[in-house]
């Protein structure tokens, strides 16, 4: 009964601490980017005909369709609104949290179970990653600790089902984002390193197989779409940093220590000029205690790996070879992380290595209360007490401070007023000329509206370019509507500018239809449309 306890309750714990934050922000580009595959106007996915079916493979030469997979029976029966889309992803993070203390137990023990698995519980950063799925994380997390499961029940049992069972989850992950080849790497890695004979003696040329064919299977989409494109996941993503190194490292210690959302999700006090006083029971004692707490920002996470490290030194046999897995299977994935180009800036990125520091710390702490007999039982309860609470402290300053000041630029909440405002109108076509909206109104929209990106040569990351002779046609309807975000919100300006003199050399002038404000009265869209100048 109290094997079960502790793991229910902390799983309970980080669903309870995630459901406050589920209503609050708007839906961000990248959330809502899996729904590409699944509603007009598709994106240029790779598709598979079965039939007289179109089989969604992949969203992006490195990003796989399975979250569209799950999502289409879910969109059907519950809609699109920000709990069907987040409380999934919620609900996949708990299971990650359960798994995760399944895993410790069996390599370590219950104590070092309740400690990895308790702190990564009050981890802000897996929280709300997991949450929001913008990387995407969850499934990620979700899969290969689902694969570290089920490797160490064959590890222990010599049950070969639980080999192919992990080796196909393992494969899921690489579909999913086949950034996981870091985690699934540096792992791999580690255990040639630390385990080596134990690995030889129970590998068999049948259990090679069943292992490479389960992970096959499983990352079976990715594989057909590099077949097929003569290894397109490669293209362009495999590339060598040659910049931004100090800012990985940064965002690595601001994902460790808890703090490497701020100026990205929340606004600050200085940029909210209306900001919302506590209005629900819930803000009212949220903001109480981040009175009280002084509204923490860094975790003790950075001081918990940096004694778990010295702590070390006391552990012996399987807790030592877990403890040197952990931190060589992390720095490895890191370190490719690192020297990848556009990789490694954002916690959507270092969080993946989660949580290999909550397994490192665990077994550390775990194995030095036990060379230091009872004594150290007290204090090691009363630690992870306040850490776990620190964590906790640490998560509801989020929460207050977007709650206060609303979510930032690709966050906001106007993007729901902006989706229901064309959801009311009659544009023929609606364009958006800059980035960070037309995957979330066409997700909340469900697919309904006639959306297009307009682009030109030089900023395809607005959109693709559009020819002068369809871009003209498309300004001469005054039905067209056209969509920017605000001087103040804009992306790329450029492609704004661009289409403002192509408008004027053909003789067009731009005419405001209307502004979106966020709630925070934070105009935050721009909706216009393009009249001959002769009306003017």
């Amino acid at each position: 009964m109290r094997a079960r306890l502790f793991p229910s309750a902390i799983c309970a714990l980080f669903l309870l601490s995630g459901l406050p934050f589920i209503p609050r922000l708007g839906l961000e580009n990248d959330e809502a980017l899996f729904a590409a595959a699944l509603l007009p106007p598709r994106a240029e996915a790779y598709t598979l005909m079965i039939g007289h079916y179109r089989v969604p493979l992949m969203l992006l030469n490195y990003l796989g369709a399975l979250k569209a997979w799950i999502y289409r029976p879910l969109i059907r029966a519950f809609g699109t609104g920000v709990w069907a889309i987040r409380l999934p992803m919620l609900l996949a993070g708990t299971a990650s949290v359960w798994l995760f203390y399944r895993f410790l137990h069996r390599v370590a023990g219950e104590r070092a179970a309740v400690i990895g698995s308790g702190l990564l519980a009050v981890d802000s950063m897996y929280l709300l990653s997991s949450c929001f799925d913008w990387g995407p994380v969850a499934l990620q997390h979700l899969l290969v600790v689902g694969g570290l499961v089920w490797l160490m029940k064959f590890w222990q049992k010599r049950s070969e089902a639980a080999l192919a069972g992990g080796f196909f989850l393992f494969g899921l992950a690489l579909w999913d984002k086949a950034l996981a080849v870091w985690i699934l790497g540096g792992m791999g890695a580690a255990a040639l390193v630390i385990v080596p004979r134990e690995i030889r003696a129970v590998l068999t040329a049948r259990r090679f197989g069943i292992a490479m064919l389960a992970l096959g299977i499983g990352a079976l989409p990715l594989v057909w779409y590099n077949v097929n494109t003569h290894g397109g996941t490669l293209q362009g993503t495999v590339n060598v940093e040659n910049g931004g190194l100090k800012q990985k490292a940064q965002m690595l210690w601001l994902t460790v220590n808890g703090a490497g959302l701020y100026q990205f999700v929340p606004y600050e006090d200085s940029e909210t000029e209306h900001p919302h006083a506590p209005d629900t029971a819930w803000e009212r004692i949220s903001a109480a205690l981040a009175a009280v707490t002084r509204s923490p920002r860094s975790s003790l996470q950075a001081w918990a790996i940096g004694a778990a490290l010295l702590l070390a030194a006391l552990a012996r046999g399987r807790d030592l070879r877990a403890i040197l897995f952990a931190v060589i299977a992390m720095a490895l994935a890191w370190v490719q992380m690192f020297f990848t180009a556009g990789t490694g800036s954002s916690v959507h990125h270092t969080i993946l290595l989660w949580p290999l520091p909550q397994m490192m710390v665990g077994i550390s702490f775990a194995a030095a209360s036990r060379r230091l007999a009872r004594r150290a039982v007290p204090v090691l309860g009363i630690g992870l007490a306040v850490m776990m609470g620190w964590g906790l402290a640490v998560t509801n300053a989020y929460y207050a401070q977007i709650a206060r000041n609303g979510g930032a630029r690709e966050w906001s909440d106007a993007i729901f007023p902006l989706s229901a405002y064309f959801s009311r109108t009659h544009a023929r076509e609606i364009f958006f000329a800059d980035w960070g909206m037309i995957d979330s109104v066409r997700l909340l929209n469900r697919g309904r509206l006639q959306l297009g990106l307009v682009g030109f040569p030089g900023d395809e990351s607005a959109g693709r370019p559009v020819e002068p002779e369809r871009l003209q046609k498309l300004i001469a309807r005054p039905d067209n509507m056209f969509v920017t975000h605000t001087r103040e919100f804009l992306f790329f300006p450029g492609v704004d500018d661009k289409l403002m003199r192509f408008a004027a050399e053909r003789g067009y002038r731009r005419e405001s239809v209307a502004v979106i404000s966020d709630s925070y009265q934070r105009p935050t869209f721009e909706i216009y449309r393009f009249l001959p100048e002769a009306l003017h």
